[in-house]
């Protein structure tokens, strides 16, 4: 028995043994036929494990770790490759294309077998993003299809034959083995057979000059000799470049000398064969040889620094229909031009076989699983870049492109009109949201769609608001559709001053790239009308009387059209030192008194020279200009906006420890130098953050694209300096060529946004929210005790509101809540808005933020502690939100990869707040229209704006003499058009404001609608404007001119009652002489701020915020104080009963007999002058056959009508 047992027992063993051999030949075998990957000692676990019994899949790896990070995640897998996936796998398995295990690499993975793998960039350590990962899912057994064309790959071609020619040698060939089971990879993985090579045959290049060579890809001619001189940028020589000839595969020549300077024997100046000659850092220079029958030549070539590829054309937001066809395109720059686009659907790359890396993506026959977001990435030999992601919507074919119900939306009604039905002084509208709807194309494939179509306003109801006394007409909106989009334009405006006194740059230039564009006047500002095709506005500004550091900027616009406001902040040059260019320079980097520098430069001797390139000997006039970031009043001076692009095409952030501009001009002839071997040592003091001292580099700006791009790193210095024995030093080397700005860098991942809106009032409702705010934060060091200085600053961004607010990006920390803190402002056409106040009142409500939130992010307004201080800002410490805290998901702190959750946040969720103090104005318009989005504009007779694009503000100026300051309305209505005489426009209310030196007087300038053509450009309409002063007052004075104007320019309107003035308003943009100010511009804002600036001034060029009440009057009231009890005539005419006029008819007062008689007495016309009887309100014409009716003409005017002459209205002469 015992012997049985052994028997048994070495047969087990031996069966094993030899099944383990032949799996150990067969797993090698298989291998052999994946050379990508590595041996079987770095795998997990084999491929067949006892104790999970199945059949693992091939490997996957359909996302690269760019953008957000790797994704490999089932669902997408499953897409791509359906039928390999089973639809349960049991387990995954994930490694490195290094063919690492993820759980080796030390990086923060997720991955299970329902939905895949995934790592996320935002949780790796900084300055390290994701490895590139691929995946495998193990299966149950006979889960998985195995039919032999899915066990293994197609073969291969075979190889060359290794025989040379004309003789017999051997090809091969091989196939892989898709399975991951050793079972069935069984069959041979490579075939060889016989071959005979091609008989030899005579080379067949011909050579016009010269012989072919021996390996039958050039023309040699032996006795000819090439020389060439190459240069760097600004004329240095160019040690080091390589020469190559490019024939059938690119063959190295030589590499130029120290001075630049190469030979080359032998090759033929056939004027055919091409050069091309490389360095690192710069553009290849591609040369063609020289044609000449001489038996030596000379070229001269100039580097071009190299750029990386720069996005001139983002893919345009596009809807289609299904069946339909798009083409989404996108467009880079750079030195050398990029040669390869990769396109992205929902961050998945796309086969680059359906485009042929081109920079158009056409899609044919769309299908609504093709929606979503996509993005390109264009690449060249200098780096990549990626562009912005558009959204493509795909509807069926029976769908509406556009909800058709309207949102709601709140417009406020005037002070004296409260609504019980809705308890509050505000009625619904509604509105349509403008975003891009499948409208009408042709059959067209082109990049910008001939015709935009929006969602729009296309059925308007009109309905009458009950107020006090009187009513309002006005229209809703009840049905949308789509539509062509408003045309829009947007406008950039600003004004450029000094960043330490405000001194105005007075008429510098404005640069967009190397196309002056703008120039500023004499107080600094400037307006630039932004061209269609812009992506990125990036704006240089440069002083012609060298005042100032030529300043680079990159300044955010509406892309939706309006104007912006920008204030520009430019430091003050430098005042130049003389160095001696024979002599090693030393110029300390720092401004802030009583601190050590934060650098130094050193410059060492015979480092000048020309830009052709000589030595330069003299003396040298130096201006180094240093931005210093312990100094906060300086950040709104960083130039550019301190981003810079990286390997894989994403925008990154830099913190700043410094910029630095350089000026290097000859003493004598001012000459401008170049500088070459220039040191920069950063004293490491400084950097008081550990971890960015290894991360320091030193940048140089692009002033074309606003960029900043990498010159180098830094290096502990090997031996300490001699003057301060007891610092370490970075050093860092640098060439000073054509770029003259420098920064002291570090790139910083931690990332998050703040999500800010701007209100018209305390009151902060949704449809109150400004568009066009310039919102800037101040990124700040972290506080005392997280090893940093708390007074400098790092980083400033502006970002304009949109219709939902905006998202501003600011660095953040989720380990310590107190690491980094940001300063928030906000501005809106130079005007800077409030933020809610942090004491003595702390009301969460108003701020906008929850507790207990906002108590961790430290909420303060600037006068926390000094209510002497302004009010227009607030600093919170950036404590990233928690992912699993419930109370910090919903804002207003947004991790990085949230970007689209922060904009599209509804208005109740947490958000900071500012808000414009409410001023004694109010506009009323029929019509609804938000004067920040032109978009908004409806086609509509009683628009108060007839033509977009073209939008038309006037003013009037009234002088007010009382002791008290009265609120001032116009009331516009049509005057003498068809479709709108007697129709109410809209109306203005203001408050007077009182003169500083005249204590009883004071002025308004009031706003009423211009005259001019409608909307349909068919025929003008005379606005017929009343001027009611809201209190006890008589008109005491027109301006006489106006009133002369009026009378030559006729209908005239009459004014019966001296407590208010009623004119048809003039069609001349007139002056300040008449008291009118007229201003046109392609943004509403715009044209009201400039008018109201004139009006302010009382000049008709100038400009104040300081009311002028003895200039520019067109009329004068005296009021006086309301006795207790006593209605003023303006409540009076409120409280008389409204009645509908009859069709036909014209309302008003029948004039006294006087009045009749200077009338008649004063008119001096051909035909004969119909006299007007009133019948109660309504006046008839017994001369004219009964079918002629007057025309309807608005309240208090005295008219005279002829049949025979038509109908005119004659002149009131003043009794």
């Amino acid at each position: 028995m015992a012997a049985t047992k052994t028997w048994v027992l070495s047969f087990l063993v031996l069966e094993f043994t030899t099944v383990l051999g032949r799996q150990t030949m067969l797993t090698q075998s298989v291998r052999r036929a994946q050379p990508s990957k590595r041996t079987s000692n770095n795998f997990a676990k084999p491929a067949d494990s006892p104790e999970s019994p199945g059949e693992w899949t091939t490997w996957f790896n359909i996302d690269h770790p760019g953008g957000q990070g790797d994704y490999e995640r089932l669902d997408a897998i499953r897409f791509y490759y359906g039928e390999r996936v089973c639809a349960r796998p049991l387990r995954l398995e994930a490694r490195t294309t290094d063919w690492m295990p993820a759980g080796s690499t030390g990086q923060v993975v997720h991955g299970s077998p329902r939905e895949g793998f995934w790592c996320l960039n935002r949780e790796q350590r900084p300055g390290q993003n994701c490895s590139n990962y691929t995946v495998r899912f193990l299966c149950p057994p006979g889960s998985l299809r195995r039919d032999m064309e899915h066990i293994w790959s197609a073969w291969s071609p075979w190889s060359k034959c290794s025989a040379a020619c004309g003789h017999t040698g051997v090809q091969t060939r091989t196939r892989t083995c898709l399975a991951q089971t050793v079972s069935l990879c069984s069959e041979a993985t490579e075939e060889g057979q016989l071959c005979v090579s091609k008989a030899c045959t005579a080379c067949d290049l011909t050579c016009p000059m010269g012989q072919v060579n021996a390996d039958c890809d050039a023309c040699m001619c032996q006795d000819f000799m090439l020389h060439g001189a190459i240069s760097l940028p600004g004329g240095a020589p160019a040690p080091g470049a390589t020469v190559y000839l490019l024939a059938k595969a690119p063959k190295m020549l030589t590499q130029t000398d120290s001075g630049g300077r190469f030979r080359v024997p032998g090759l033929c100046p056939d004027g055919k064969s091409i050069l091309k000659i490389t360095k690192t850092k710069f553009a290849p220079i591609v040369l063609t040889m020289p044609k000449t029958s001489l038996k030596s030549a000379t070229i001269n070539a100039e580097f071009v620094r190299a750029e990386t590829p720069y996005i001139v054309m983002n893919p345009e937001t596009k809807a289609r229909r299904a069946g339909q066809s798009v083409s989404l395109c996108c467009k880079a720059t750079g030195k050398p031009s990029p040669d390869k686009y990769f396109w992205y659907h929902n961050n998945t790359l796309l086969d680059p076989s359906l485009y042929k890396h081109e920079s158009k993506l056409v899609l044919r026959n769309l299908q609504q699983d093709q929606a979503g977001e996509y993005f390109c990435k264009a690449q060249s030999d200098a780096g990549a870049v990626k562009s912005k992601v558009t959204q493509l919507t795909v509807i069926a074919h029976d769908e509406s492109p556009c909800d058709p119900t309207p949102e709601g939306y709140l417009i406020r009604l005037p002070h004296d009109c409260f609504q019980n039905a809705t308890n509050s002084f505000y009625y619904d509208v509604g509105r349509c949201p403008i975003k891009t709807c499948a409208g009408q194309q042709d059959n067209g494939i082109r990049c910008r769609d001939v015709v935009e179509n929006c969602c729009g306003i296309s059925r308007t109801e009109e309905r009458v608001i009950q107020c006090s006394g009187y009513t309002l007409p006005t229209k809703v909106a009840v049905e949308c559709s789509c539509q062509r989009c408003a045309e829009t334009r947007s406008i950039v405006r600003g004004r450029v001053s000094a960043a330490d006194n405000g001194e105005p740059m007075r008429f510098g230039h404005v640069y967009m790239g190397n196309n002056r564009v703008s120039m500023t006047g004499y107080k600094g500002t400037f307006t630039l009308h932004i061209p269609q095709d812009t992506e990125r506005l990036v704006l240089t500004f440069v002083d012609r009387l060298q005042k100032f550091v030529n300043t680079t900027k990159v300044l955010p616009f509406n892309r939706k059209g309006s104007a912006v406001f920008h204030e520009i902040k430019m430091l003050r040059r430098k005042e130049p030192i003389t160095l001696e260019a024979m002599e090693t320079n030393i110029i300390p980097l720092g401004e802030v008194v009583g601190e050590d520098p934060v650098a130094e430069l050193e410059i060492p001797s015979k480092s000048f020279y020309r830009q052709n390139g000589e030595p330069f000997t003299g003396k040298v006039k130096a201006s180094v200009t240093f931005l210093d970031p312990r100094n906060i009043s300086t950040a709104t001076a960083a130039q550019s906006d301190l981003n810079f692009i990286n390997d894989e095409g994403d925008t990154f952030p830099l913190r700043t420890y410094g910029m630095f501009s350089v000026d290097f001009r000859d003493e004598v002839t001012s000459e401008s130098l170049n500088a070459g071997k220039v040191k920069v040592h950063l004293d490491s003091t400084q950097v008081k953050m550990p971890e960015h001292v290894p991360a320091m580099k030193l940048w140089s700006l692009n002033p074309d694209t606003g960029l900043w791009e990498e010159e180098g790193d830094f290096q502990f210095e090997s031996q300490r300096r001699n003057k301060r024995e007891e610092r370490t030093f970075l050093v860092g080397n640098m060439e000073i060529r054509e770029r003259r700005l420098f920064n002291l860098d570090v790139p910083e991942s931690r990332r998050c946004f703040i999500k800010v809106r701007t209100y018209r009032s305390e009151r902060f409702l949704p449809s109150e929210q400004i568009q066009g705010v310039v919102v800037s934060v101040i990124n700040l060091e972290p506080r005392t005790g997280f090893s940093s200085n708390p007074r400098a600053w790092g980083r400033f961004d502006s970002v304009i509101t949109g219709p939902n607010g905006a998202c501003l990006p600011a660095f953040c920390d989720d380990q310590s809540p107190d690491a980094y803190s940001v300063y928030v402002l906000a501005s809106l056409s130079g005007e800077e808005l409030e933020a809610v106040e942090s004491s003595p009142k702390f009301n969460p409500n108003a701020i906008g933020v929850p507790q207990p939130y906002l108590n961790k992010l430290k909420y303060r307004r600037t006068d926390h502690e000094d209510p002497r201080v302004k009010k227009t800002a607030f600093q919170i410490s950036m404590a990233k939100p928690r992912p699993n805290s419930a109370e910090e998901s919903n804002g207003p702190i947004y991790a990085f990869e949230n970007l689209r959750a922060c904009e599209e946040a509804p208005p109740s969720a947490a958000h900071f707040r500012f808000y414009q103090i409410e001023g004694d104005r109010y506009d009323y318009n029929t019509v609804p229209f938000n004067e920040d989005d032109p978009m908004s504009w409806t086609e509509d007779y009683l628009a108060w704006w007839p033509k977009p694009m073209e939008f038309r503000a006037c003013y009037i100026k009234v002088k007010i003499v009382g002791p008290l300051e009265v609120n001032v309305r116009s009331r516009n209505m049509g005057g003498t058009h068809r479709q709108t005489v007697g129709k109410l426009y809209g109306i203005r209310d203001v408050k007077s404001t009182r003169d500083r030196d005249q204590p009883n007087v004071s002025s308004a300038c009031l706003e009423f609608k211009c005259s001019g053509m409608l909307y349909d450009q068919d025929r003008v309409d005379r606005t017929l404007v009343k001027v009611i002063p809201q209190g006890s007052c008589h008109r005491a004075s027109v301006n006489s001119m106006l009133h002369e104007y009026l009378v030559n320019h006729l209908p005239l309107a009459v004014n019966n009652d001296t407590s208010e003035y009623t004119m048809l308003a003039p069609l001349d943009p007139l002056g300040h002489n008449y008291g009118i100010y007229t201003v046109t511009d392609q943004d509403p804002r715009t044209a009201k701020e400039i008018a109201l600036g004139r009006c302010f001034d009382g000049t008709s060029d100038g400009s104040s915020r300081i009311m002028k009440s003895n200039v520019g009057i067109a009329l004068t009231f005296n009021c006086a104080e309301r006795q207790v009890g006593r209605q003023s005539a303006f409540q009076y005419l409120q409280s008389i009963p409204a009645r509908s006029p009859v069709p036909g008819t014209i309302q008003g007062r029948a004039p006294s007999m006087r009045q009749q008689r200077a009338s008649r007495g004063g008119l001096r016309r051909r035909g004969e002058v119909v006299p007007l009887r009133f019948s109660g309100d309504v006046l008839h014409n017994p001369l004219c056959p009964p079918h002629v009716t007057a025309v309807l003409a608005p309240l208090y005017l005295y008219l005279s009508l002829s049949c025979d002459a038509g109908w005119h209205m004659a002149p009131k002469i003043s009794s």
